[in-house]
């Protein structure tokens, strides 16, 4: 009888164990997912261009592994090397100063200068254009083959045969093979991940032929916003001087103006490196059939040694093993709506290019560290587009040194506000490595990206809830808030605060001079000072009774007809087609942010099926169907919200490199990545108070998301 108890109970604890194991999530093949989600681009395609970087310097190549036929992939995504510590400024020969630049508006009795694209006079303009355009980012130089054929032709784009290019998310590898002169060539180059250097890796028996070598083209750096952002043909402008430093390496000093940088180049086995015109370098591999380079961009090498290519492809497969392997996965593969393959590509090469142009010391521009947008400038108000799902997806770590930048952008925010007249720190909008806000017409009356810095604080304490964290980051929640607490007016009729000229929202068409209280603006304001109050308390110090003031006395959202307008007044906001362009920013503020007991969800829902019906979807952006999709999943819409997201226009398409295209003129966005990353987050974990699993997604059993390490938002 005590025999049969004892096998029974061990039974029963076998059964348990084995429920236990099936209640349990099975864990996502991180490794499969990203896998089958690489890129091999076959042929030409100047839009596929692929990319490798550490956050802080990217190396964007071309079918051949390099950068060989860099004006080829002009007219698509082109081929940047770019750092965030390597930037041009041309000489300020006419002597502008700043307050050349300013235009001032009355407010409240008092005149607000403001940075603005003055056009009144020629110097006027000239001293905008030269501060809207310098610094400018710079492309650090071109690495291409030189390809040479049994008659002695250099060769052409059309002589590279059977060519498959290829990028390995799992180690950080770009690998190119194809024909020429019919002979194989095959190139792998990686990025190292903890110093701004490329190692490559050449097989062919066009080496040992004296066929095949490495040249080196270094460009001037130009001020016009074109899509290269380098100039090849000015030669008296710069200097690149050669000298040998040790065997088998060289470097190379670069001067313009008064930037300098530093090229190192070694190379494993016999070779030589020549100067074969002003800024063109070649290095000639010795009789082999394998060939391996290594090349560190810095602004000094100094004693900085170049890691060798093993050492760089393990550098790179450690560093890229422990992204993939921790923080947020998602596993749409047992899903059978046919749209999920699409929307894991879109996640997963999301996930890739924002760790590499986006994870930096400065926050990213538009188009990272690939091409110059805005001269490569960054844009504040966008930064919360680029970085906000990098703690909701457990990588709060990749954001640090760029939240501890606001400390560096902190005493020109304070001068700032000091010169219009208010209290704290009102943030730039539009600036470079100076901190200086670039003038301009739109991009000075921003004011949606003064809460961000709180929302990114907020996060950071929501990973790590911690004195550390609250004291790290309370001087600029705090000298934030007492912006946001003096910058509204007070409306003695209606007994509310205003958002008050001069501003333009995120919907950037209305005008500066009649905008008064947008919808999104609103909510974000009351969500920055209450999260600011949650700092006080929890610091234990007493309420700020300005912040706690403005706070409870904003205004609500103007609504007619049982829908949000876009501006106060603004009735027209859904008949008028002139004002159904740009962003249809009303969605943030039940999307990006949460409830607020002056929004009521009901009027915001009947907002979001108008807008569905009548936005010119074309005039929207890259970020607004993400930002579209988050609403519908807040007001429990899941289909809306796919529909959103997936919408099939120009600007949400999204490359076979997984850039975000937008247009002609911006042919990658990589705000549209980030917000991708942060709705998606938010399909699968939700929002704080939301019960519903996977919330984003119908419960049609056509969706079966498998998610890790995702957090709700707020």
């Amino acid at each position: 009888m005590k025999q049969r108890i004892f096998f029974l109970s061990i039974l029963s604890v076998i059964v348990l164990a084995s429920c236990q194991l099936k209640n349990e999530p099975e864990k996502i093949d991180r490794h499969s997912v990203i896998m089958r989600n690489n890129v091999l681009v076959e042929g030409f395609d100047s839009l596929a261009s692929l990319s490798i970087g550490n956050g802080e310097f990217a190396f964007t190549t071309d079918l051949t592994g390099l950068q060989t036929f860099y004006t080829d992939y002009e007219n698509g995504v082109p081929l940047g090397t770019q750092s965030n510590w390597g930037w041009h400024t041309n000489p300020n020969t006419e002597g502008y100063e700043r307050s050349e630049t300013l235009k001032y508006f009355e407010v409240e009795g008092r005149q607000v200068p403001y940075r603005h694209q003055l056009k009144d006079n020629q110097r006027a303009q000239a001293a905008c254009d030269y501060f809207r355009e310098n610094p400018h980012r710079l492309h650090l130089g071109m690495i291409g083959l030189v390809l040479t054929n049994s008659e002695g032709e250099t060769a052409r784009l059309e002589d590279i045969k059977q060519a498959k290019h290829h990028l390995d998310m799992w180690t950080g590898k770009i690998s190119s093979s194809f024909e020429f002169d019919g002979q194989p060539v095959t190139v792998e180059v990686f990025c190292h991940q903890d110093q701004d250097q490329i190692s490559a890796r050449i097989e062919s028996p066009l080496i040992a032929q004296g066929k095949l070598a490495v040249q080196w083209k270094f460009p001037f750096g130009v001020a016009e916003n074109t899509h290269e952002g380098y100039d090849f043909d000015s030669p008296e402008k710069h200097e690149s001087v050669l000298s040998e430093v040790a065997s088998n390496q060289v470097l190379i000093n670069r001067t313009m103006d008064n930037d300098q940088y530093q090229v190192a180049i070694a190379w494993k086995g016999s070779g030589a490196v020549t100067k074969t015109d002003d800024h063109q370098f070649v290095l000639q591999p010795g009789e082999q059939e394998v060939f391996v380079f290594n090349c560190l961009f810095a602004p000094e090498v100094g004693g900085t040694t170049l890691a060798d290519f093993e050492s760089t492809k393990t550098n790179n497969e450690q560093a890229w093993l422990n992204y993939w392997e921790n923080g947020g996965m998602i596993d749409f593969s047992e899903c059978t709506d046919p749209r999920a393959k699409e929307l894991e590509r879109r996640t997963i090469l999301s996930q890739y290019l924002i760790k590499i142009q986006s994870t930096g010391s400065l926050p990213p521009a538009e188009t990272g560290l690939t091409y110059n947008s805005w001269y490569g400038k960054y844009h504040l108000e966008m930064h919360w587009w680029h970085i906000a799902h990098f703690p909701q997806w457990n990588r709060e770590n990749l954001i640090e040194k760029q939240l501890d930048y606001y400390n560096d952008l902190y005493a020109q925010a304070l001068q700032t506000a000091q010169d219009q007249g208010y209290e704290g720190v009102r943030w730039q909008k539009m600036l470079g490595p100076d901190g200086e806000n670039s003038p301009s017409s739109v991009g000075s009356y921003l004011i949606w990206q003064q809460p961000h810095i709180i929302w990114f604080a907020e996060l950071m304490y929501q990973a790590n809830p911690t004195e550390e964290t609250l004291n790290k980051y309370k001087d600029l929640v705090f000298a934030t808030a007492d912006f946001m607490g003096d910058f509204p007016v007070w409306n003695d009729e209606k007994q509310q605060y205003d958002l008050a000229p001069p501003l333009i929202p995120a919907q950037e068409h209305w005008s500066r001079e009649t905008t008064t209280n947008p919808p999104f603006e609103l909510a974000y304001w009351y969500w920055g000072l209450t999260t600011a109050r949650k700092w006080q308390d929890r610091l234990q110090l007493e309420a700020n009774d300005q912040w706690e003031n403005v706070r409870l006395k904003l205004a609500a959202p103007d609504q007619a007809e049982g829908v949000y307008l876009g501006i106060e007044g603004a009735t027209e906001s859904y008949t008028n087609m002139e004002l159904m362009e740009d962003h249809p920013v009303v969605f943030g503020a039940y999307g990006i942010l949460p409830a607020w007991d002056k929004l009521d969800p009901e009027v915001m829902r009947n907002t979001m099926h108008r807008i569905a019906e009548r936005w010119d979807w074309p005039s929207t952006w890259g970020w607004d169907y993400p930002m579209a999709a988050m609403s519908a999943v807040r007001l429990g819409e899941p289909e809306l919200a796919l529909e959103f997201l997936l919408k099939d226009v120009q600007k949400n398409t999204y490359l076979k490199n997984g850039h975000n295209y937008q247009s002609e003129r911006l042919r990658i966005y990589l705000p549209g990545n980030g917000g991708l990353l942060t709705t998606i987050g938010m399909m699968c974990a939700g929002y704080a108070g939301c019960e519903t699993e996977n919330p984003g997604f119908p419960k049609d059993g056509k969706w079966k998301v498998k998610w890790e390490d995702i957090k709700p938002v707020f």
